[in-house]
């Protein structure tokens, strides 16, 4: 069965982009485009789509807005965030309006297609650029926290987790690319490094997600870092 969709972007050129490469793949269908978070409401009420993919700047209603009066109204419906912006503000504030995926309009073909798929099954997705920045901002919280705390001046916990690959769970294969999937690298950033295709970078996550039981890749990175899985940089 095709995922419906429904694309909200103001920048027409974009949309026709985004499009263009859904068309060329089988189980994807638009069935509506708009301008603006305004138009976003009305075009669900009438399509009644599996996804939205809502730019998060538009010049009435942005798209965080617009993300949180849809989902109070159609709650079923799923929201992915397009934005120019990796910061953590604009992350936490599309995921606060209730969007289950988050991505950097540098995304490539494979990005979108895996956050749909991801997103349209009822995990979430972000950016492998975001995920790295939320993994530093979670490394700096964790540090402040135990600044205040630690008065003997012992080192934090973070810093005290023992870097252990879990080779109990998964391969080593496994383990290097859940690494770098933690240092925010898409499919083809770890194909690259790991010198393997992306279709093989795509069945180690899948094996990855399998075996940790978890929905996603953001998943998978924020539990890797608790049991102290994988080295923060």
């Amino acid at each position: 069965m095709a995922t419906n969709i429904v694309l909200i972007d103001d920048h027409k050129l974009f949309r026709e982009g985004v499009k263009r490469i859904l068309e060329l793949e089988t189980g994807f269908n638009v069935l509506a485009e708009g301008d603006d978070g305004s138009q976003a409401l009305e075009l669900v009420k009438k399509h009644k789509p599996d996804v939205v993919l809502m730019d998060i700047n538009m010049p009435d209603v942005n798209g965080v807005e617009a993300t949180a009066e849809l989902l109070e109204k159609y709650p079923g419906v799923k929201v992915i965030i397009l934005s120019i912006h990796d910061d953590e503000n604009y992350v936490t504030h599309a995921l606060k309006s209730g969007a289950q995926g988050y991505l950097l309009k540098e995304m490539d073909s494979d990005d979108l297609i895996d956050a749909i798929t991801v997103v349209s099954e009822g995990g979430s997705y972000l950016h492998p650029k975001v995920t790295h920045n939320l993994v530093k901002e979670y490394r700096r919280l964790v540090g402040e926290e135990d600044a205040l705390y630690d008065s003997d001046n012992t080192l934090s916990k973070l810093k005290n987790i023992e870097h252990r690959k879990p080779l109990h769970l998964l391969t080593r294969r496994e383990c290097q690319v859940l690494q770098l999937l933690a240092e925010g690298k898409s499919n083809k950033g770890i194909s690259e490094s790991l010198y393997i295709s992306e279709k093989t970078v795509k069945n180690h996550v899948s094996s990855i997600l399998q075996k940790m039981k978890v929905k996603d890749r953001t998943q998978a990175v924020i539990t890797s870092i608790k049991k102290g899985w994988v080295e923060i940089l």
